[in-house]
């Protein structure tokens, strides 16, 4: 087939279970630019290097010719994933003092307990039951009850929570049809209201501060300033959906991943001490994110000999370098004890994952309270029934069943 039709492939649903070969035919074939203008970018040392390039903007209002999708979300303010220094890393900064190091060194550390007995208490909750299905009992509460607890979001607003972020995310399925602009438009309208939920939450804590992060957004005052109203809506929104989505992802595929692999199932449930590499290991074989494809060049840059010129859309297929040969041994083989794992998992550069240190510890925790409970279970589909999006990938359920 023709490589200017990779990203058509690649994003086309029938291969969403398991876009690997296609990744492979990417790297073979290099930098391609695609039928919609768009460089696809799919080897390791490429995609690295473009991730720590100052002339690689992530603001997509720098494109050459953004398309209808880009421009309705250009009315809305991005997230400080979205944007260039400096202003992304002072809108980081502030997002980052109620979160981790230096301001708040033990914040995720001091999780660890709730986050077992969250695990725990989900475990007991189908314990003796005959089929599960992972994401709805078990990968999804977790992450998210977590966020929401550290954010001060009310429990009993969840549900709300997920319809407005499954429309989020199902608005990257990039899948041509006739239902593409309103998957869009709903993508937009959920974040829209999402956001304003937020920002009345948090509106109704300033001057009345309680111990959560939405708090001290509004009412610690660092060397960078307060956020403005509008800061604040973006920034809690990709908190929000960025603080549990990724996670139901990972956690599942790690489910997935292992009942497939039995004997790293058995070693891993003997010996716990591997579950922090087995989880790397995860995040390189079944990563939660597949691709960047917001990039931009600010000049006419040359990626393995090709010109690819100021404005054009440029995407960076993070999954297809994990999988990279010239980077990883055997890189179709989960290794639970690889070394040298230096994976896309969580991005990397300036825009590497703000939540990648919580994500860790919930899916080493949450893998390993589950691991035991599952000698008796298989999958009763595989592939599993997928998420639209190619963006962010896992199955939208994951059926076990025991015997």
């Amino acid at each position: 087939m023709q490589p200017d039709t990779l990203f058509q492939r690649i994003t086309d649903y029938a291969n969403r279970a398991d876009p690997y070969p296609l990744y492979a035919e990417l790297r073979e074939n290099g930098v391609t630019r695609q039928e919609n203008g768009a460089y696809l970018v799919g080897t390791y040392h490429e995609i690295a290097a473009l991730l720590h390039d100052p002339r690689i903007s992530s603001d997509y209002r720098n494109r050459t010719d953004p398309d209808e999708a880009m421009l309705r979300r250009s009315e809305r303010p991005p997230a400080f994933i979205g944007l260039d220094d400096p202003e992304h890393d002072r809108l980081r900064r502030i997002a980052m003092r109620p979160f981790g190091p230096p301001h708040s060194p033990g914040r995720i550390d001091e999780l660890h307990g709730d986050i077992t007995r969250i695990a725990e208490e989900l475990i007991d909750a189908f314990r003796g039951a005959d089929r599960i299905d992972i994401v709805d009992e078990f990968a999804y509460p977790l992450p998210v009850t977590v966020i929401c607890r550290l954010l001060g979001v009310p429990h009993e607003d969840v549900p709300r929570i997920r319809a407005w972020t499954n429309a989020i995310i199902d608005s990257f399925d990039f899948t041509p049809g006739a239902d593409q602009k309103e998957r869009q438009q709903a993508g937009l309208d959920a974040r829209d209201a999402m956001a304003q939920y937020l920002g009345e939450l948090a509106g109704g804590r300033r001057g009345h501060p309680s111990d959560d992060m939405l708090s001290a957004l509004v009412n610690d005052a660092g060397p960078e300033g307060r956020l403005t109203d509008v800061e604040l809506m973006a920034t809690a929104t990709l908190l929000l959906i960025a603080g549990h989505e990724t996670t139901v992802n990972l956690i599942t595929n790690g489910v997935l991943t292992l009942l497939r692999h039995p004997d790293a199932h058995k070693r891993l449930r003997d010996e716990p001490g591997l579950m922090p590499k087995a989880v790397e290991e995860l995040l390189r074989f079944e990563p939660p994110v597949h691709m960047l494809p917001q990039r931009t060049p600010l000049a006419d840059i040359e990626v393995a000999g090709v010109t690819v010129p100021k404005g054009a859309p440029l995407i960076l297929m993070l999954a297809s370098g994990n999988r990279d040969p010239l980077r990883f041994d055997d890189p179709d083989r989960f290794d639970p004890e690889r070394e040298d794992n230096q994976h896309f998992g969580f991005g990397s550069g300036i825009h590497n994952c703000f939540g990648a240190p919580l994500a860790r510890l919930e899916t080493q925790l949450a893998l390993g309270a589950l691991l035991p409970y599952l000698d008796d279970f298989h999958l009763v589909d595989d592939p599993p029934p997928y998420r639209r999006s190619p963006l962010l990938r896992g199955p939208r359920h994951l059926l076990i069943a025991r015997g």
